[in-house]
């Protein structure tokens, strides 16, 4: 199964580094990414190349914005490590990241910015649970056995509502081969997004939705990486 990661600090490397907050605002996209054929993300603060497209723009007339260094990420974050119902399903987060080829911080970017992870939650629109699915898209992703019960019904179940959204956001990465064109249709849906020729489509509330969740997907996966960093220790040769 194809990976849905992000090479990040090599893309970073590869510009120069990120800007941080304070610094003089460039013109144009602050995030960039290019997703390649082996469906790795690579996210970028400057275009690279012709295969990065834009993801967030600078906010006009004001500093860009820097994925993760917004102040309200730090605060997110340690909610997402105490809250009860975001590490209650964390064991099937990773089960569903390991299954369908997608990283667990990325999952859990769309929990956060879906549902808040109220498994409960239902929406004037009629989508439902953690990852927010509406009962045809359920059906549509559903296994033979998952089919057995009505849709409505299994994506208030965490487990099988983490798995169909998994299912779905991996097809959805691979029919478009770009992480946040795959965002944009899980929010606005497929025929959106082809209908303006596989680009991003010019409504708001999709392009925020992309925004925040690839914000909070950054925030997360440099939190992995300090604690990756964390863990490790010198050893020095005999």
């Amino acid at each position: 199964m194809k990976r849905l990661a992000c090479a990040c600090w090599l893309a970073l490397l590869a510009c120069g580094g990120v800007r941080a907050a304070g610094d003089a605002p460039a013109s144009g996209p602050s995030l960039w990414v290019y997703v390649d054929g082996a469906g790795i993300a690579h996210f970028a603060s400057s275009r690279i190349d012709g295969r990065y497209a834009p993801v967030m723009a600078d906010t006009p007339g004001g500093a860009g914005r820097v994925p993760g260094k917004a102040d309200n990420h730090t605060a997110l974050l340690t909610w997402l490590d105490i809250a009860p119902q975001a590490r209650s399903v964390q064991p099937l987060v990773r089960h569903a990241a390991r299954e369908h080829g997608v990283d667990a911080e990325l999952l859990n970017a769309l929990i956060a910015v879906e549902s808040a992870f109220d498994a409960r939650a239902v929406s004037p629109r009629g989508a439902i649970g953690l990852m927010q699915i509406t009962p045809v898209t359920a059906d549509r992703y559903a296994t033979r056995a998952e089919a057995q019960r009505p849709a409505a019904e299994r994506l208030l179940d965490a487990r099988t509502n983490i798995q169909t959204g998994a299912r779905m956001l991996a097809d959805l990465n691979r029919r478009f081969g770009r992480l946040d064109l795959a965002l944009a249709a899980w929010n606005a849906g497929e025929g959106t997004v082809r209908k303006h020729g596989g680009a991003m489509p010019p409504i708001d509330e999709t392009r925020a939705h992309v925004q925040q969740v690839l914000e909070l997907y950054w925030a997360l996966l440099q939190q992995r990486q300090a604690r990756v960093a964390t863990g490790m220790r010198m050893v020095e040769k005999p």
